[in-house]
């Protein structure tokens, strides 16, 4: 399939349609000029980040199995730009084909409960994709350099995966869970440098901010530092609510750890929108906490 040609079943997920609209606006800016087609899932329900099976993994399979079904229903996969959307719908969809396979009657469970809503059912018939790995796998790196226009040469960029894109499936269709490259070839193909240090597979601890917000921050404050140990100009995330902890508390975590911090964090696709030559406005990159500015200085962005 050609560039041209991809479509995909948009599932925007909460954050970026609220505290980080500068993603849903950036996916879409860099999706326009890449040629792809996005149709957005307008019936899909939060994926729960997680949260839903600590009550029942019934109700977190079942409600995504919705999600699933609203992308299988228009033939396409499903597209997520969210780390946490992609870990969670993502393990449901390759739990429920498992079990099509060895416990169909609680596939059929699943369906019983979305028939009584109304609902399609689920079939299993479509695949869940990041953003990060529909660049990569599906339009290409190689096609992805072609539309660069603005090469981000001197700019060091250190990757932050987060845990579920990594950790929360069997397989993944284009990285190693142990030792991922995906973020860092896109890098090389913007002409950016590639920052290694040792917390890009690691936690930002999101997860537990809600319970305990000193350990969380904790652990935000390293891999900030750690990163900034090792020369980077930014950091960037394919996760929204990593860039939550790392950007937009970033001067609450520069408090617990008594240290200032002051490194910008970006969204995957703003920095895949910088290099194809879309304003710093489109991108959303004035709506951070940690400021962008020292990013576009060094590449020579107004």
């Amino acid at each position: 399939m050609s560039a041209k040609m991809l479509q995909y079943a948009y599932f925007p997920g909460c954050v970026a349609q609220g505290a980080c609209r500068e993603l849903y606006l950036s996916t879409a800016a860099v999706a326009k000029t890449l040629g792809i087609e996005l149709i957005e899932l307008k019936k899909a329900a939060c994926c729960g980040s997680g949260t839903y099976k600590e009550d029942s993994q019934l109700l977190e399979d079942t409600v995504n199995a919705r999600n699933l079904a609203l992308a299988e229903s228009l033939n396409l996969p499903l597209l997520t730009h969210c780390s946490t959307c992609q870990g969670v719908i993502g393990h449901v969809d390759e739990s429920l084909k498992e079990s099509q396979r060895n416990n169909p009657g609680y596939v059929a469970q699943i369906n019983e409960l979305l028939h009584a809503e109304g609902c399609s059912p689920y079939r299993g018939t479509t695949e869940v994709k990041h953003l990060l790995w529909a660049l990569v796998g599906d339009y290409g790196l190689d096609a992805l350099q072609a539309k660069v226009t603005r090469q981000l040469t001197n700019l060091k960029c250190a990757s932050f995966y987060g845990c579920y894109l990594l950790r929360a499936q069997k397989s993944l269709p284009d990285d190693d869970p142990f030792n991922p490259q995906s973020m860092e070839n896109v890098f090389r193909v913007v002409g950016a440098t590639a920052v290694d240090y040792c917390g890009r597979t690691q936690c930002c601890g999101w997860p537990i901010s809600s319970y305990a917000r000193e350990q969380s921050f904790q652990m935000a404050g390293k891999q900030v530092e750690a990163a900034i140990a090792a020369g980077a100009d930014c950091l960037v995330t394919p996760c929204p609510l990593c860039h939550l902890n790392l950007d937009s508390r970033q001067p609450e975590v520069s408090q617990v750890i008594q240290r200032r911090l002051g490194l910008p964090v970006l969204h995957l696709p703003q920095l895949v929108g910088l290099a194809l030559g879309i304003t710093p406005k489109e991108l959303g990159l004035d709506r951070h906490v940690v400021s962008t500015k020292p990013v576009l200085a060094k590449l020579g962005v107004s």
